[in-house]
């Protein structure tokens, strides 16, 4: 194990003694017991069972020994410091055992007891003290309401869980880091089913001081790790797991996350569970892509591909050469590659001609490849046709599917011969085999099995995916963007700190900050606005009677051949005026602009609506209607949303989301996977549209929403629709909207930022 402390020294204070959390010479336990099966007996029954070889004292005032452990009556008769305490001790009793280390100097303390921000504002109270004790010293707090932490490779196993009682822990390449505790053992316990080995499993519970994020940096260090399995109820501090993720693609380990919450119920059941923010599921699926990071739909897909990365396989592409003896497993393992994105490799003629030349003529050569039940009576078969479709550089990896083998079949061949085309090709390789026996075979050959082909096929589609996600990153991002990208989430830290201090303030003004604190400009504030900030926006004018209205007309002159007008009720009070027929469309002549000037005028004084003035616009002739939508979101702060615009946006939403950083090729391959995509290029004739100026005005916004320089503090904006043209004919917004956030000086401590300098080395 090398968990390694960054080469920052600001970042170092507070990591470094995170990291001595992992591997302690000395432990003091608040709350031990004699009874193994208590939540404060049961780590000192796994210390002694796992081998930890560090000094561990309880603290009893008058029982000498504990589980055979000497115990001391306090920290303060203890002769040396201890590096890690563990508090098993409720209420009022944890707070002041965190007082005592904090005084004896400890660095790290486990604080397992329940009753904190998890529950009350009574709660949320006694943990902010815990907090504030543990910070004046500099000791940091994992937990509370947490199972514990365990490190396999040295025996550091400061958990209460069951589940390393029902299977014995075994060090293995694999970390699973977790707000919940439940979820911290449960994939470690299907891992171990398997066979495979894991050396951390982190409950960081409420995340009060080291969050989840801040914990996956600290294990992402260990550069003997393969994979690391998260579980996320919320993303406290996404600088930190940027962090995480960017040390994790330098050290080659792959990051796979399942975030739970993502329905408003599920959202629901995550903040009452661990108080943790909820986030909006689009968002957080936009930033772990941003980071390289896999997210799982479920459990069982956190863990079901993690013998496939264990390999350490690196696939360039995603396309699959499957193998049975059975047709209906060749014909389910090109379903199952299909329904995953995966394409089945067409292989050449000269591999065709080699198979067809082995093979019984009754089989099925090409790609799914029948060998049939012919392999029963010349078990060759299979050994004589995989070189042959190993030379095929079609092929980025293989399924073998044997849903019946056994007596007669020379599987020890089968097997050897299929670990030679992994070590001939390099390209990884899954085996469906649901027969026990037959599957031994293979797995003496360190290769991968699975009971069916569905699961060995999505078990290689993740791979396959995530790989292509990563070589994507990596194409836009070196390892120095990556640290300029992490220092820039640490920026944006400061700024939601500072944003949170403001509206905290104005919470305390009003019950409702979206109806009082937030202003709504009209349009004509709005386009203004958005013009200053470079975006292109239509010719328009805002005028206040009909004389003008006229005067305008002629000006922009709209009356010229083949122009027309627009004429809109103008005004703060309503978002969507062509409901209530305050939007006048195709105005050629001053007579229709008369005609639709004292109708908005008299719809409204019917509805009793006050004007700011009427806009008279051009009207913009576009290929497609487009959107850009933007807002600043508490966790991750600018959030972008482009797509498809116009009439019918929300009855049809198809939309993709963007988080800063990005550039216009990031974009660009976002933009590619709308419903609308394959328009982008034009179809049918239709010329292509001109994407590079949708683009450009994406960016100009992005910059407007994070100047914090600006006359306005944006917090929301939506241009519907944007008149994108062909190609060379450029974008317009002809509508927009901008909610306004009040700036209130900041009075209050950074105090996210304060969680930690981000640093990647």
């Amino acid at each position: 194990m090398s968990l390694k402390p960054t080469h920052d020294a600001e970042a170092d204070y507070r990591r470094a003694s995170l990291l001595k959390a992992f591997n302690p010479q000395s432990i003091v336990i608040f709350g031990a017991s004699e009874n193994p099966n208590k939540i404060g007996g049961r780590p000192l029954k796994f210390f002694r069972q796992c081998g930890f070889a560090g000094s561990v004292i309880p603290i009893h005032a008058e029982r000498s020994e504990i589980q055979a452990y000497r115990t001391a009556p306090s920290i303060e008769a203890m002769d040396h410091r201890p590096d890690l305490a563990i508090v098993a001790l409720p209420g009022e009793l944890a707070i002041e055992s965190v007082r005592s280390c904090a005084k004896a100097g400890v660095k790290n303390a486990i604080v397992m007891s329940s009753g904190f921000g998890e529950t009350d504002d009574e709660g949320k109270q006694r943990q902010a003290r815990m907090l504030a004790i543990a910070a004046a010293s500099g000791m940091r707090i994992i937990g509370p309401n947490t199972q514990g932490m365990a490190n396999f490779s040295n025996g550091m196993v400061a958990s209460f869980s069951t589940m390393f009682i029902e299977a014995a822990p075994e060090d293995g390449p694999v970390a699973v880091v977790s707000q919940s505790g439940a979820m911290s053992v449960v994939p470690y316990g299907l891992l171990r089913q398997r066979g495979i080995g894991v050396r951390y499993s982190i409950a960081t519970g409420n995340d009060a001081d080291v969050t989840v994020c801040e914990m996956a940096a600290a294990v992402a260090r260990d550069s003997e790790l393969k994979v690391m399995l998260l579980y996320l109820e919320g993303i406290p501090d996404p600088w930190h797991l940027a962090e995480a993720a960017a040390i994790a693609r330098a050290q080659g380990i792959y990051m796979i996350a399942l975030k739970a919450g993502r329905t408003p119920e599920g959202q629901q059941a995550a903040s009452s569970h661990t108080g943790a923010l909820a986030n909006e599921d689009r968002v957080v699926d936009a930033f772990l892509e941003a980071q390289g990071i896999w997210r799982a739909n479920d459990m069982v897909e956190l863990v079901a591909a993690v013998e496939v990365y264990l390999r350490g396989w690196r696939p360039k592409g995603k396309k699959l050469v499957a193998i049975s003896n059975s047709g209906a497993a060749c014909v389910q393992a090109a379903d199952a590659a299909s329904q995953r994105g995966m394409g089945m490799a067409r292989l050449a003629p000269g591999t065709l001609e080699a198979l067809a030349g082995i093979l019984p003529k009754f089989a099925t050569i090409t790609n799914p490849i029948d060998i049939t039940a012919a392999l029963l009576s010349n078990p060759h078969l299979f050994g004589d046709i995989l070189p042959v479709i190993a030379r095929d550089p079609a092929a980025d990896g293989f399924v073998i599917g044997l849903p019946v083998a056994g007596e007669g079949y020379d599987i020890a061949s089968m097997a050897a011969d299929s670990a030679q085309l992994c070590k001939a090709t390099g390209k990884p390789l899954a085996i469906a085999a649901p027969q026990a026996s037959v599957a031994a075979y293979f797995r003496a050959q360190d290769l991968p099995v699975f009971d069916t082909e569905l699961q060995a096929v999505n078990a290689l589609s993740q791979l396959m995916a995530h790989q292509s996600m990563l070589n994507q990153l990596n194409a836009r991002v070196s390892p120095l963007d990556a640290k300029q990208q992490a220092m820039r989430w640490q920026q944006q830290a400061k700024r939601q700190s500072q944003r949170a201090h403001e509206q905290s303030v104005q919470s305390a003004q009003s019950a409702d900050l979206s109806s009082s604190a937030l202003r709504c400009l009209n349009e004509a504030d709005s386009l203004a606005l958005l013009g200053a900030a470079g975006i292109n926006v239509v010719d328009h004018a805002v005028v206040q009677s009909l004389d003008q209205a006229l005067e305008w007309f002629e000006k922009l002159q709209l009356q010229a051949p083949g122009s027309s007008a627009v004429l809109k009720a103008c005004s703060a009070a309503v978002q969507h005026k062509s409901e209530l027929g305050l939007v006048k469309l195709h105005l050629r002549t001053p007579q229709a602009i008369r005609e639709a000037y004292q109708e908005i005028v008299l719809i409204a004084e019917r509805t009793g609506l006050t004007l700011d003035g009427v806009l008279l616009a051009k009207q913009i002739k576009a290929r497609r209607e487009v959107m850009i939508g933007a807002r600043r979101d508490p966790v991750f702060g600018t959030v972008i949303l482009a797509g498809d615009g116009g009439l019918y946006v929300e009855a049809m939403p198809d939309s993709v989301v963007l988080l800063a950083p990005f550039d216009e090729a990031s974009i660009r391959a976002k933009l590619e996977r709308l419903n609308i995509g394959p328009l982008l290029h034009g179809v049918r004739g239709e010329p292509a549209l001109d994407v590079g100026a949708w683009v450009k005005q994406i960016r100009h916004v992005a910059a407007a929403m994070d100047d914090a320089n600006a006359a306005e503090n944006i917090s929301t904006l939506d241009l519907n629709p944007l008149m994108l043209g062909a190609e060379g004919e450029g974008c317009v917004a002809v509508d927009g909207l901008i909610w306004i956030a009040p700036r209130v000086q900041n009075r209050g401590v950074d105090d996210l930022a304060q969680r930690g300098s981000l640093n990647v080395s």
